[in-house]
Parts: structure tokens; C-alpha cells; sequence
């Protein structure tokens, strides 16, 4: 069974996206957050553009999982990844204290007319269940 994914992300990243220029989308963090391990192939996401709508979709074709990051791992994940992740420096020096992440790598990327949704609270990747999905997958199930 397929899960599917809300995933907030700022503008020029989600154009990257959209553009073919970023085929890996990275989340780092500091503790163990809901999604860690729970992102598989063939999972369907749904992006929304930070403080905007929901207009794009991806599946994933492929997830790689990391626990107890260092410094000098985040350093060898940033040289061997960031091609396609496209993050910044700065992005990079950001993460450095974290100690849990995961690559996804996306697959059939499209626009798609965009959905406003009503999401106030400051989760950046959200897996949707039946009960609880801003009504984005009304067409899914």
C-alpha cells in the first residue's frame, strides 16, 4: 500500500523541482521526525509551496535513510548528493547539528492545478491518512 505526503517547500526549491533541476528532495533534523522512515518508493507527494497552494505532485522512486549524522557525514552527504539536492551553503551549514535525514528521489513530477488548503501549524512534510488530508486525496483512494 502506497502512503501519500504533504510536502512544504519554499518557492525556489519547488520550481527546481518542477524545472527537473532538483530530482532529490533532503530533509535533515536534529530529532527523529514523523516521516523518518516511513517514505518508500512508490509513495505518492503532494507539494505545496510555503504560505501558498498545493501545485504539484511526484511519486518516489527511490529513499535512502540516515541516523546518527555527524558533522563529516552531512560534509561526504553534501558532496556526493547536492548536485541534485541544489542546496546552498548556507543550507548545508544549517544542517551540520543534525543527526537524522532522508533523500528522496522523485519520479513523474507534474503541475497540477494549484489547491489552496487550510495548514497553519509548522510541520514541512505531513503523511496524510484517510482521516486527516486537507481533502487531497478524495481522488486518491
Amino acid at each position: 500500500m502506497k502512503n501519500y505526503h504533504l510536502v512544504i517547500l519554499k518557492k525556489p526549491y519547488l520550481d527546481a523541482i518542477l524545472s527537473g533541476r532538483k530530482p532529490i528532495e533532503s530533509r535533515f533534523t536534529k530529532t527523529r521526525r514523523p516521516a523518518f522512515g516511513r517514505v518508500f518508493g512508490g509513495d505518492k507527494l503532494f507539494f505545496k509551496e510555503s504560505g501558498g497552494p498545493v501545485c504539484a505532485t511526484a511519486t518516489v522512486a527511490e529513499v535512502k535513510n540516515f541516523e546518527n549524522l555527524t558533522p563529516e557525514k552531512i560534509i561526504e552527504l553534501k558532496h556526493q548528493y547536492n548536485r541534485d539536492i541544489g542546496g546552498s551553503d548556507e543550507h548545508w551549514q544549517n544542517k551540520m547539528d543534525s543527526r537524522f535525514g532522508f533523500l528522496v528521489w522523485l519520479k513523474d513530477v507534474r503541475a497540477i492545478e494549484p489547491v489552496r488548503i487550510h495548514k497553519k501549524d509548522w510541520r514541512a512534510w505531513v503523511i496524510l491518512t484517510k482521516e486527516k488530508n486537507f481533502g487531497l486525496l478524495k481522488n486518491q483512494l
